[in-house]
């Protein structure tokens, strides 16, 4: 992924000093179990953990031995061997190159997933904030864009906290997916490695052990966990759009936060764009087409192929570097949101009452009108609003229709906006919880 879209926590997790520094680790805890069950000599694992736990490994040096040998796994184990000597003979005893590349790209997949799930915790951690803080700010509703009933910015917020709650529960499980190890040999039947080694790997490694590896870790799992990240992707989208359109000039109900100094545009000086939404559209996008890849790398041919290898080079780091840059930057636009109750306030009302137009026909119906006669008459009364063509309540009252089942009174009454938010404390608690 460019640096641009990039943040160092997670790109150091991809980088050639951790994979390697990770490959070594899985080569000396599997010494060590090999010289548990006496298959090599326990001072051969000492040394093998002294002398390539204190080594540098030159990552220019590795490449230049892989163009040699055409394998990387071959390269590391090459250069390991310059720093470890004669007990290197021991290393990767049993073992394929699937057991090293598996269960190290499992492991970095676990490490991204918990700075995503950091990054949950924050992105929650504002919208919690933002929501209570507008827990109760009117605004309108909208079905297919156009204006609906009232609803509050509250409820749009804490909308967004119960599916990025729900995000992060997937992502939990897709943590728990990809973490497992496999350190079976050749075709995954443990010829010429005991089981136990795997599993002493496992636990070093914080994995548990594959149930049954062919030669490849089983790519189902992989397809499952970046169809989970495309999936927080496109809720990182559905609230970013949402944004964007409450930032349009018609509407400007709450907008990103522009900086001092900050421009909006090289040609005209009056624009404030919805950049970083616009940003975080394009990003999830990305995300999201790393999901199909992954879900075609589950049909290898019979043991192993490495057709999934060239795939997962490139979307294991761009999936979880981009995720994790989106996440981080939509947290900050919660977090400086600006939002304009005054705006809210007089969208809700530009159509001169008709957001109470359901009201008005329940409670006809409630008179003993028809249903399909009190839709007819507060539909009358609503098109000549929505022309602009006066006011809803004023036609209501002059209709004769419309007053012969309910009072002035009783039609001003069902004009009330209270009346849709007094559920609001009952969403809250149950997105919240008793808090």
């Amino acid at each position: 992924m460019i640096p641009r879209y990039s943040r160092p926590d997670m790109v150091a997790i991809w980088s050639p000093e951790t994979k390697f520094r990770i490959w070594f680790e899985i080569e000396a805890h599997a010494c060590d179990a090999l010289a548990a069950i006496g298959v090599i000599p326990a001072d051969s694992a000492r040394m093998i953990w002294e002398k390539g736990g204190a080594a540098q490994f030159d990552v220019e040096k590795i490449d230049a031995i892989e163009r040699e040998v055409k394998h990387d796994v071959i390269a590391f184990l090459t250069h390991l061997g310059e720093f470890i000597g004669p007990d290197s003979r021991f290393v990767h005893q049993g073992m394929t190159s699937s057991d090293v590349l598996d269960t190290c790209f499992n492991v970095q997949l676990v490490r991204a997933t918990d700075i995503l799930l950091s990054d949950m915790d924050a992105l929650l951690k504002a919208l919690k904030t933002r929501a209570f803080e507008h827990k109760m700010t009117p605004t309108i509703g909208r079905s297919h864009g156009i204006h609906a009933e009232p609803t509050t910015f509250g409820i749009k917020l804490a909308l967004a906290y119960a599916e990025f709650d729900r995000c992060k529960t997937r992502l939990l499980a897709a943590r728990e997916e990809i973490a497992t190890c496999a350190i079976s040999g050749a075709v995954g039947t443990f010829a010429n490695i005991d089981p136990s080694v795997e599993e002493h790997v496992a636990k070093a490694m914080g994995l548990h052990a594959e149930p049954v590896s062919t030669q490849v870790i089983p790519r189902d799992r992989h397809a499952m966990y970046f169809a989970t990240l495309a999936v927080v992707a496109s809720s990182i989208e559905r609230l970013a759009t949402e944004i964007r359109h409450l930032q349009r000039s018609e509407v400007l109900e709450a907008e990103e936060y522009f900086s001092p100094g900050q421009k909006g545009s090289s040609a005209m000086p009056h624009k404030r764009n919805p950049v970083l939404t616009e940003n975080l559209t394009g990003l999830a996008r990305m995300v999201r087409a790393f999901a199909i890849p992954a879900m075609e790398n589950v049909a290898l041919w019979h043991e192993r192929d490495i057709s999934h290898s060239s795939v997962e080079r490139m979307i294991g780091p761009d999936a979880t570097i981009t995720l994790d840059f989106a996440l981080a930057r939509l947290t900050g636009v919660i977090e400086k949101l600006v939002v304009y109750p005054e705006n809210m306030m007089k969208n809700l009302d530009r159509l001169g009452g008709l957001v109470h137009s359901q009201r008005v026909m329940l409670a006809l119906t409630q008179k003993g009108v028809s249903r399909e006669d009190a839709y007819r008459l507060v539909q009358r009364n609503a098109m000549p609003v929505w022309r602009g063509e006066g006011d809803f309540l004023t036609l209501l009252k002059a209709d004769k229709d419309v007053t012969a089942a309910m009072t002035h009174a009783e039609i001003e009454e069902k004009f009330d906006l209270g009346y849709h938010l007094k559920h609001v404390d009952t969403i809250f608690k149950r997105v919240f919880g008793s808090a």
